[in-house]
C-alpha cells in the first residue's frame, strides 16, 4: 500500500487494522459486533517478525476527523504524575531487576495472587459474564482497574514478573469488547505496565489512536497516566521492531497535543527531550520508522516558550537540520520541520546564535528553496525562517550572504513569485499565498541589508532593485499594505550606503515619484517609510529640488503635528537637509518655525535624540541672523524651553526604569545639549547687539 493511500484509510476508515487477526478486532468495534471483539494475547509476541517497511509507516494521519488543522484547543486543565525519562520498559517500571525468582518469593506472589488479585479479577469478569453496562457498573471497573494496578505495583508484579501474567491479559483483553473508551484507556494502561510485545503492543496502540482520534475524549487523556505509557513506549530500546505500533503512538500524540492543556502537560512530562532523542535514534535508519508524526507533535510543542530552551538544551536544532537533510525531498516532513525552526526562533537569540554557528541549515534552506519553489506553503515558512535568523543577528547575516547563490536564489523566487501575483485574486481581504511569500522574501532582504557590506552590495544589485521598484508601481498601498511597506522599508535600508554604484541612488528620482503615493495615503506606517526614504535622498541636490518642486516639503512640516516620535524625527531629517542648503531655508516661514518648537516642547522630555533634530534645524535656519529668523513671540518661547531642558536635573528627572536612565541621560548630554547651547548662545548673542529705537518725537 502506498503511503498515500494509508494516510487516505486512516482519516477515512473507522477501521485501522491490516488483513491480518487485528483486522476483526478493528471491524467489531467500527461494526458494533462485540462478538469477533475476543481479542486474545498472541502466543507469539516474544517472536516479532524484523522492521516494518518504508511504505508503512512513513505516513500518519494529517488531521482528526472534522477538526480540521486550526488552532489549539483549550478544554479545562488538569494534571496527572510526572513521567520518568529514565523508565525504559514499556509499562514505566525497569526491568533490570529481574533476575531468577525464588520459592519465597513465589509464595509472596502466590498469597498476593490469591488474597487481593484474584478478588479483583472477578470484579472485573462478572459485568462481561453477566453482559451488564451501565454507567455504575463502568465506574466500578474501571475503579478495579486503578486498584489492580497499584496492587501490582506495590507487590512488584507489573512488567513480565507476575507468573499468572496470561490469565491478567486475557481477563484485560476480554474487557475491551465492552466497548468504552473510557474503560479502554483504563485497561490499555494496565496492559502496557505488563510490557506486551508483538501484536498485543500493536493492538493495543491502536486501540488508543482510534480514542484519541475524537477531541471529546481528551478529557479522558488528561485525567489518566496513559500519556505516561506511550511516552514509555517512545523509549523502548529496539524501537526498529515496534515501528508500526510507534506509528500509532505518535499518531495519538500528534492528535492530542492539539489539545493546549495536553500540550502543556506533554512539555512538563519531558516530551521534547523525548521526542529530540528519539529522532537522533531514527536518523540512523530513516527509512525504516515512521517520522511525520513525531514532527508534527514537536511542531506544536515549539508553540510553548518554556519549550525553547529545551530544543537548545538537547541540541535539538542540529538534529532536525540532519532529518531536514535526510528528507529534503519529503514536503510534509520538511514543512513540519521548518515550522519548529520558525516558532523556535521566533524572538529568542540564544536559538539565533546556536543555529547560525553549529547547524548548516543556511546552506539546507537554500537546497530546499529551488527545490520546492512552487509550494508556497514550504517556501514562507523556509523564508520566515530566514527572516528570524536575520532579523537581529548581523553573523547571520554576513554568514546567509556568503553561501553561494544564496542572493541569486532569494532575488530568483522573488522574480517568480511576484510574476505569479499579477495574476488577478478574487479580492481577497488576507493576503494570498503568492502574496505571502513576497512579504517574507522581501523582509529578508531588508535584514540582510541592514550589514554593511551586504547592504552595499544588494544597493549595486540592478536586479534587486528593479523587483523592489516594481512592487511599487504595481501594487497599491490600499490592496497590498504589507507588501508595499516592506518594499519601502527594504529601499529606504538600501538607500542609507551612498556608493557611486549604486542603484537605489541611480533611480532615486523615479522612486520619488513612486513614494509621493505612500505620503498621500491614509496609512501612517506607509507616510512613515516614504519620508525616511526622503531623508536619505534629501541629501543630494537633485532630490531637494524635486521636494521644493513637488511641494513634498509641506508635508513634512504637516507631519511635525502628528503626535508621533518617528514620524517627526523622519520629518526633521529631511528638514534639515533642505535647511542645509541656504537656497531652500525659507520653507519654514510657512508655519514650520512654530511647528518645530511644538515639537521639542512635546517630545524634548522624553526623546533627546528628536529634541536635538529639531535644534540642529533651527540651527541651520538661523545660520545667517537669528534676530531675523524668529519672532518675537517664537524667540521669548525657545529660549524658555532651552534653558529648562538644559537644566540637568530638571532634564534627567523623569520616571524612568535603571536601565533607561542611563541611557536617557547620554542621550541628553551627547544628543541634545552640544547643538541646544550653541543654538542659544546664538539667539541671545545676536538679541543683546540689537539697541531698542527710541520713541518718536
Amino acid at each position: 500500500m502506498q503511503p498515500e493511500e494509508l494516510l487516505k484509510r486512516l482519516n477515512s476508515e473507522p477501521s485501522l487494522a491490516k488483513p491480518d487477526t487485528s483486522l476483526a478486532i478493528e471491524e467489531g468495534l467500527s461494526k458494533g459486533d462485540r462478538t469477533l471483539l475476543q481479542i486474545k494475547p498472541s502466543e507469539d509476541e516474544d517472536n516479532e517478525t524484523g522492521v516494518l517497511s518504508h511504505v508503512k509507516c512513513e505516513k500518519i494521519v494529517s488531521s482528526r476527523p472534522g477538526s480540521g488543522s486550526g488552532p489549539t484547543r483549550s478544554p479545562s486543565d488538569t494534571s496527572s504524575r510526572p513521567y520518568s525519562a529514565d523508565s525504559r520498559a514499556v509499562g514505566g517500571r525497569t526491568e533490570s531487576n529481574n533476575g531468577p525468582r525464588t520459592t519465597e518469593d513465589e509464595s509472596e506472589e502466590s498469597f498476593v495472587w490469591k488474597s487481593r488479585i484474584i478478588p479483583v479479577l472477578q470484579e472485573l469478569e462478572s459485568p462481561t459474564h453477566d453482559n451488564i453496562f451501565s454507567s455504575n457498573s463502568l465506574e466500578q471497573l474501571c475503579d478495579a482497574c486503578d486498584r489492580l494496578h497499584r496492587i501490582l505495583d506495590e507487590s512488584n508484579l507489573l512488567g513480565r514478573k507476575c507468573r499468572r501474567r496470561a490469565i491478567l491479559l486475557k481477563t484485560l483483553f476480554k474487557l475491551i469488547d465492552m466497548g468504552s473508551d473510557q474503560l479502554n484507556l483504563q485497561l490499555t494502561r494496565l496492559i502496557l505496565a505488563l510490557s506486551v510485545t508483538g501484536n498485543n503492543l500493536l493492538n493495543v496502540c491502536k486501540l488508543i489512536f482510534k480514542i484519541s482520534r475524537s477531541e471529546n475524549n481528551d478529557s479522558l487523556f488528561q485525567n489518566s497516566s496513559i500519556i505516561d505509557s506511550l511516552l514509555s513506549v517512545l523509549c523502548s530500546e529496539n524501537i526498529f521492531s515496534i515501528a508500526e505500533a510507534l506509528l500509532y503512538c505518535m499518531g495519538t500524540l500528534k492528535f492530542l497535543s492539539g489539545n493546549s492543556s495536553i500540550l502543556k502537560l506533554l512539555q512538563n512530562k519531558g516530551a521534547v527531550s523525548i521526542l529530540l532523542h528519539l529522532t537522533k535514534k531514527l536518523k540512523l535508519k530513516p527509512n525504516k520508522c515512521p517520522v511525520l508524526g513525531i514532527y508534527s507533535t514537536l511542531r506544536n510543542l515549539a508553540d510553548l516558550p518554556q519549550s525553547r530552551l529545551e530544543f537548545l538544551s538537547n541540541s535539538g536544532f542540529p538534529e532536525l537540520c540532519v532529518i531536514l537533510e535526510q528528507h529534503s525531498n519529503d514536503k510534509d516532513i520538511c514543512m513540519n520541520v521548518a515550522r519548529v525552526l520558525r516558532f523556535s526562533l521566533d524572538f529568542h537569540c540564544g536559538c539565533v546564535s546556536t543555529i547560525s554557528k553549529k547547524c548548516s541549515c543556511m546552506l539546507l534552506f537554500l537546497v530546499l528553496l529551488p527545490c520546492h519553489s512552487h509550494s508556497g506553503d514550504l517556501v514562507v515558512r523556509i523564508v520566515f525562517t530566514l527572516g528570524n535568523l536575520t532579523a537581529k543577528n548581523n553573523e547571520a547575516r554576513e554568514q546567509f550572504f556568503t553561501e553561494k547563490g544564496s542572493v541569486d536564489t532569494l532575488l530568483g523566487l522573488f522574480h517568480t513569485y511576484l510574476e505569479m501575483g499579477f495574476t488577478p485574486e478574487n479580492n481577497q481581504r488576507r493576503p494570498s499565498e503568492v502574496e505571502d511569500v513576497l512579504i517574507k522574501l522581501i523582509r529578508v532582504l531588508a535584514n540582510l541589508s541592514i550589514h554593511p557590506t551586504v547592504g552595499t552590495a544588494l544597493a549595486s544589485k540592478q536586479e534587486c532593485i528593479d523587483l523592489l521598484v516594481k512592487v511599487l508601481e504595481y501594487k497599491s498601498i490600499d490592496e497590498c499594505e504589507e507588501l508595499v511597506i516592506n518594499a519601502a522599508a527594504t529601499i529606504n535600508n538600501l538607500s542609507y550606503y551612498p556608493a557611486e554604484n549604486s542603484v537605489v541612488r541611480a533611480k532615486q528620482l523615479h522612486i520619488a515619484e513612486l513614494l509621493l503615493r505612500l505620503l498621500l495615503s491614509n496609512n501612517m506606517e506607509a507616510v512613515l517609510e516614504a519620508t525616511r526614504v526622503f531623508g536619505n535622498f534629501s541629501q543630494t541636490k537633485e532630490i531637494r529640488d524635486f521636494i521644493l518642486q513637488k511641494h513634498v516639503y509641506k508635508f513634512m512640516t504637516v507631519l511635525l503635528d502628528s503626535k508621533n516620535q518617528d514620524v517627526c524625527f523622519s520629518a526633521c531629517g529631511v528638514l534639515i537637509n533642505l535647511t542645509a542648503d541656504k537656497t531652500s531655508r525659507t520653507i519654514l516661514r510657512e508655519g514650520g518655525i512654530q511647528k518645530l518648537i511644538d515639537c521639542l516642547r512635546d517630545f524634548g522630555p522624553v526623546d533627546w535624540q528628536l529634541a536635538g533634530l529639531v535644534c540642529k534645524t533651527l540651527w541651520n535656519y538661523s545660520e545667517e541672523s537669528a534676530a531675523f529668523s524668529f519672532g518675537e513671540e517664537e524667540t521669548k518661547s525657545l529660549l524658555q524651553l532651552l534653558s529648562v531642558f538644559l537644566d540637568e536635573n530638571i532634564a534627567t528627572h523623569w520616571n524612568l526604569s535603571e536601565d533607561f536612565k542611563e541611557f536617557h541621560k547620554a542621550c541628553w548630554e551627547t544628543e541634545f545639549v552640544p547643538v541646544a547651547q550653541k543654538l542659544m548662545n546664538r539667539i541671545q548673542n545676536q538679541y543683546s547687539v540689537l539697541e531698542p529705537l527710541g520713541t518718536p518725537s
